[in-house]
């Protein structure tokens, strides 16, 4: 039993007893939602075909090295932070040569082809920064299903998480600035961040089991406020019992939990909005699981189960004061 849940057990175990109700049957929370299938959350990218022949034509522009180096067995098999690492220095050297004197020295041939692979690759480039991301495995994992709950104690690698969503957020808002600043060695070290664990999973797997708990707690308060000698069974006045019982370490980890979660999921909700509008099958994985406002995800279900849990409190101590 994991220490979230050994600390929710406790809460309950505590309640029963004061309430004098019989300790609840526990059930299993279901898993989180399958992350969509790779076909089902990439972006479609048609491919840029262009001889070297016509790329030398612009190698004023600095490209045919870069395009050479991406074309070479190692560039057609680097993962996909490298390749939006690739498609971004492409761009930006695209940009500032359409933006130089280099278009009027051209042969009006070769300054049609500069023009029309410098219009295509600025409307890819939010495309590639998609798929970069939601190609990569240290993001997939992140939504493993094969985790566990987060754990009350177990604080590893959440704040360089959260720098590695915050970064990633600025390098998408910023892709089409060329003062900013880029570098491969950055986005790997917060890819890697993000590898760590499945921080994501473990935040919803958290939540539920809470939201889980919090109902067979809730469920303990309304039977004593259905009896009609509810207020008899209790073993010391509903205050102090509501005292007593928010004290416990539950409601710390509840606390704990919440602002964790809420930080989290609004970090993943601004990454997601710096992005182009998502496939259909990954909108609906965020409407249904990283949702803010829906309240069936974990988190407003969560606030919800935790909302009721005081209300019974509220009218508990009303009615038996």
């Amino acid at each position: 039993m994991g220490e979230g849940q050994a600390k929710l057990v406790e809460y309950q175990q505590a309640l029963a007893e004061a309430l004098g109700q019989p300790r609840p049957e526990r059930g299993t929370p279901s898993n989180i939602g399958a992350f969509p299938d790779r076909n089902e959350r990439l972006l479609t990218v048609a491919g840029t075909r262009e001889s070297m022949l016509n790329v030398y034509a612009l190698r004023e522009c600095r490209i045919t090295s870069l395009v050479a180096a991406r074309n070479n067995q190692l560039g057609r098999v680097a993962p996909p932070s490298q390749q939006w690492i690739y498609e971004l220095e492409l761009w930006r050297r695209l940009h500032a040569c359409w933006h130089s004197n280099v278009p009027d020295s051209l042969s009006e041939s070769a300054r049609s082809r500069l023009e029309r692979v410098t219009r295509t690759k600025t409307e890819q480039l939010p495309k590639v920064s998609w798929n970069s991301l939601f190609d990569s495995e240290e993001w997939v994992g992140n939504f493993s299903r094969a985790s566990s709950p987060l754990m009350p104690g177990d604080t590893r690698g959440i704040e360089a998480q959260l720098d590695a969503l915050a970064w990633l957020r600025q390098a998408t808002l910023h892709q089409f600035n060329p003062e900013w600043r880029h570098e491969s060695a950055t986005l790997e070290g917060h890819l890697k961040s993000l590898r760590s664990r499945p921080l994501t999973a473990e935040v919803l797997r958290a939540l539920l089991l809470a939201e889980q708990r919090l109902d067979e707690a809730t469920a303990l308060l309304a039977a004593t406020l259905e009896s009609e000698s509810g207020c008899l069974a209790l073993t010391a006045s509903p205050e102090e019992l509501q005292q007593r019982m928010t004290d416990m370490e539950a409601f710390d980890w509840l606390d704990r939990l919440e602002a964790l979660a809420t930080r989290w999921l609004e970090a993943i909700d601004g990454l997601f909005d710096s992005h182009l509008p998502p496939p259909d099958a990954v909108a609906s994985y965020r409407e249904r699981w990283l949702s803010l406002e829906n309240p069936h995800a974990p988190l407003p279900a969560f606030r919800q189960a935790r909302g009721e849990h005081g209300r019974h409190w509220q009218a508990l101590v009303e009615r038996c004061r």
